[in-house]
């Protein structure tokens, strides 16, 4: 998400970071650029003249052209403008109401309403621990309920029992009265979407609101459709009473305009984000952290936030055990490959390290990617138990017979050894510094790591093991 917004910002700023000064024309001439920027990424015009309008009256201030580092200051004021735009900080969903805490999911057709119904209610039965029911109002597409009943299925999440002929609020209503008498603690109402906005589709959702009372009712709009987004979103606002909104596709958007526009068009928070056609691909949504995104700095923090998700802490541990005391072999870097598709593969990954347009160049330029981590695993397989634990047994002969069973030439096999004797090395040393513990406290005692949003202290650290492999040709992620 936001790559050619990202792209054309980072091309901007290039411009200005490393200037030993800058006069207010260089500044106002760096934002007319961003505001063009802003306009190609599909960004709402009063959104873009407000963004610019606050952003150049911070940039051409004193503080900024005097600085000693004019450039980074512009860039931290566009990236608080940015912060200030999608929302400040990030809004969860209100359940503090008597259980069961009614969540109302409207929108029109296609925007993958009924999905993120599903993946909304297994975040809450995984992550929240709360007991879930599913509900779905569409009477109208063929089929609406059964779908919901199968993802209900997948996710381990309760449907409400099918009744052929009841209309909207009657199975609303049915859907509360099972969810109290059932000890529910949340009721999602998936209801039924239109082409586009009609007078049918919201007297049918004001009517449902009124006997379901929702705690929230969430607008489903797919990413995709850029400004029509936004008018979608305005004018549901105008007849029901949203709190918030779940923007879909956000993974095939590559222009980001719709959730820059969402937040100052609607006033309502986007809660949520569709980052994947996968059933657990829903986030919450951070403001600051998709800043970050934008302007490159990445997004460490939930970076370790996923590996905290995907990684075996058992596995993890039993990793630390072995690297404090130096060792390291094939197993190990074949673990490490495992984690790292756990956490959404390399591409994944990559996009949430700071420099992340740079990094991705990168891995292009060597033609690094999920698919060479592949074959790399595929090498390893292709070995004997002996010859993983002890790399230094395989001769010229048995690397032949490993080439031939992977489907790999000799050339990769050795840079595969290659990699993780550079790797041993790198835990040897570590073991000589004093081990993962001062590596920990290198990072501010594996509480936060400095110079990071936030400071020491406010960043979780990496689980124990989970350390990125260094990958064929010296590949390193740069800022």
């Amino acid at each position: 998400m936001f790559e050619s917004l990202s792209e054309r910002l980072a091309g901007v700023f290039d411009k200005l970071r490393g200037r030993g000064a800058l006069n207010e024309l260089e500044v106002r001439a760096a934002m007319r650029e961003v505001r063009v920027a802003l306009l190609e990424a599909d960004v709402a015009l009063p959104v873009v003249k407000d963004f610019i309008d606050r952003a150049t009256e911070r940039a051409v201030g004193a503080e900024v052209l005097r600085s000693v580092t004019p450039g980074q200051q512009v860039v931290k004021i566009v990236n608080d403008a940015l912060v200030e735009t999608l929302g400040s900080e990030a809004v969860d969903l209100d359940l503090s109401v008597s259980p069961p805490a009614v969540i109302m999911m409207v929108g029109l057709q296609g925007s993958g309403k009924t999905t993120t119904t599903a993946k909304l209610a297994k975040l809450l039965k995984e992550k929240r621990g709360k007991k879930v029911m599913m509900a779905s109002l569409d009477v109208n597409r063929p089929a609406a309920q059964e779908q919901l009943k199968v993802l209900g299925e997948q996710v381990g999440v309760a449907t409400l029992p099918i009744m052929a002929g009841q209309q909207p609020t009657d199975i609303a209503r049915r859907a509360l009265q099972a969810a109290k008498l059932q000890g529910f603690d949340v009721l999602m109402l998936d209801t039924a979407g239109r082409l586009h906005v009609d007078q049918a589709l919201m007297a049918e959702m004001k009517a449902v609101s009124q006997a379901s009372t929702p705690a929230e009712t969430l607008l489903v709009v797919d990413a995709l459709t850029g400004q029509d987004a936004v008018n979608v979103a305005e004018n549901f606002g105008a007849q029901v009473p949203l709190t918030g909104v779940v923007l879909t596709r956000m993974d095939g958007d590559a222009r980001g305009g719709a959730a820059l526009s969402m937040r100052f068009i609607t006033g309502k928070p986007i809660k949520f984000v569709g980052t994947g056609e996968k059933i657990d691909a829903l986030e919450q949504f951070h403001p600051e952290r998709a800043a970050g995104r934008i302007l490159g700095m990445g997004d460490v923090v939930s970076l370790v936030e996923r590996a905290a998700e995907s990684i075996d802490m058992a596995e993890a541990e039993a990793m630390a055990a072995k690297l404090a005391k130096g060792k390291f072999d094939l197993n190990d870097l074949r673990q490490q490959f495992q984690q790292m598709k756990k956490m959404g593969g390399l591409g994944a990954l990559a996009k949430m390290l700071p420099g992340m347009g740079k990094a991705q160049e990168a891995m292009d330029k060597g033609k690094i990617n999920d698919k060479s981590v592949a074959r790399l695993e595929a090498i390893i397989l292709s070995m004997t138990p002996r010859e993983r634990a002890k790399p230094e047994v395989l001769n010229a002969r048995r690397k032949i017979r490993v080439a031939k069973g992977a489907g790999v030439t000799v050339q990769e096999v050795n840079k595969l050894l290659k990699m993780h004797a550079d790797m041993e090395t790198a835990m040897k040393r570590l073991k000589k510094m004093g081990g993962l513990g001062a590596l920990a406290g290198m990072f501010g005692g594996g509480g936060g790591v400095p110079g990071m949003p936030g400071g020491p202290g406010e960043m979780p650290a990496l689980p124990p093991g989970m350390l990125p492999p260094k990958l064929p040709g010296g590949f390193k992620f740069k800022r």
